[in-house]
């Protein structure tokens, strides 16, 4: 276990570069082994998943090697094996590999998924696809088996029942290789969707709609890389840094990133009282603004990210007023709460409402990041108290942000990472 330590009543000032995203790339790497050629990627967030992903790659008999950003995958030997549950139970995304596998071999044995426990996420959506597509999917020793009879996938036309980018990154995985044509409706719309449908197009699949609640995929017999596939900008981590800046920060530019991706975050950003300049690839955010309270209701794309609202929570401790957050997506995402209230965090939970006061009486405290955006939100309200704070379980942070110690320490952060038995900075 890893443990983070933060030296409080610090200000971010300089610019940081933000990495590919995570929620594109853990869909990318299982993604890769669709293909019949190796397979570049540049961009590529340091991030334990990745390391974990390529963990599940190697089980597979792929090699992948990852240097700098840079992460090159070669599936030309891949052989079918069912995959390790222990680096399956690590990360959610690894469910990806159902599609990927199952358009790839016609079949799939992966184990229940795991990740950041923010309440409730079915796979049934994924599993109602795949029928769909002509496959039996069955539950074995707790991993799901699917395949497909001897005509193996074919093209056919899914409703969601709700809304789901996990069901839609899946299903698309495996239509790609499905003979005929499937049509994919009420569909995410996430920019991390439109990423994947860039990539596999680029190696030759057929799929338009990307970005729409409706996807048309025709199948395809073969997908081969030409170039290096460059991951778009990570909008959560981006918008992370934003509300960080402007929370603690006495200037702070932050580069790589898609305005129009961040569009309902710098909104309320806005509404609130912060300054941004905005240019086509950066955004800069001066400090010392007077910041109003806001209501977030968080939605899928192009709505607020609920990724989102928890590292929006230490700006909203600044704001003269009472904020409120209502995730409609995953109300039970509410474990930073009693963490932030330990170090004087005036926030509370009821009824699905999350109240978020002004907060001035902040005290370091040891506190624990259940999740990834839970951990970093404890991270943001360290940088804002009085004194150390020590987030246990800084694994989770770890997950989702790249090279984020090195990144704080380039933005004046005296920020360290540790094990429990060693004081080895990550």
């Amino acid at each position: 276990m890893k443990k983070m330590i933060v030296k409080g009543g610090q200000k971010l000032s300089g610019e940081v570069t933000i990495g590919g995203a995570k929620n594109s790339t853990v869909a990318l790497i299982p993604a890769a082994i669709l293909a019949d050629t190796p397979v570049k990627f540049d961009t590529v967030p340091d991030i334990l998943d990745v390391h974990n992903l390529m963990l599940i790659l190697n089980s597979l008999n792929v090699t992948s090697h990852f240097n700098h950003g840079e992460l090159e995958i070669d599936p030309t030997n891949i052989k079918a094996a069912p995959l390790p549950g222990n680096t399956i139970r690590s990360l959610r995304a690894s469910y990806y590999f159902m599609g990927a596998l199952l358009g790839r071999f016609g079949e799939a044995m992966v184990g229940f998924p795991g990740g950041d426990n923010i309440g409730p996420r079915p796979i049934d959506q994924h599993i109602k696809g795949f029928k769909a597509l002509g496959a039996s999917v069955e539950e074995k020793k707790n991993a799901v088996h699917i395949t497909t009879g001897p005509d193996g996938l074919q093209g056919a036309r899914i409703f969601f029942d709700l809304v789901s980018v996990g069901a839609t990154i899946n299903v698309l995985l495996a239509a790609v290789k499905a003979k005929g044509t499937t049509i994919i409706e009420n569909a995410a719309k996430e920019p991390e969707i439109v990423d994947l449908a860039t990539f596999l197009n680029n190696m030759g699949a057929h799929i338009r709609g990307a970005g729409t609640d409706v996807i048309r995929i025709q199948g395809v017999d073969c997908l081969r890389a030409k170039n290096t596939h460059t991951i778009i900008p990570d909008r959560i981590e981006a918008g992370t840094y934003l509300a960080f800046a402007a929370a603690n920060g006495n200037g702070v530019w932050i580069k790589n990133v898609i305005p129009e991706h961040l569009d309902p975050f710098i909104a309320k950003m806005q509404e609130m009282g912060v300054h941004l300049q905005i240019d086509e690839d950066k955004i800069y955010v001066p400090g010392g603004d007077l910041l109003a309270p806001i209501t977030v209701k968080t939605a899928p794309f192009p709505g607020f990210a609920t990724d989102l609202q928890q590292p929006l929570t230490p700006l909203l401790m600044q704001a003269n007023g009472r904020s409120t957050i209502i995730d409609t997506l995953y109300p039970e995402r509410i474990k930073h709460i009693p963490e932030m209230q330990r170090m004087g965090g005036r926030i509370s939970s009821k009824d699905g409402i999350i109240t978020i006061s002004h907060s001035t009486n902040l005290k370091g405290a040891t506190v624990n990041a259940s999740e990834i955006r839970a951990g970093v939100s404890l991270l943001g309200l360290a940088l804002m108290a009085d004194g150390t704070t020590v987030i246990e379980h800084a694994d989770h942070i770890l997950r989702g942000y790249d090279r984020i110690v090195e990144k704080f320490r380039n933005l004046s952060v005296n920020l360290q990472v540790i094990t429990e038995s060693a004081d080895v900075s990550r």
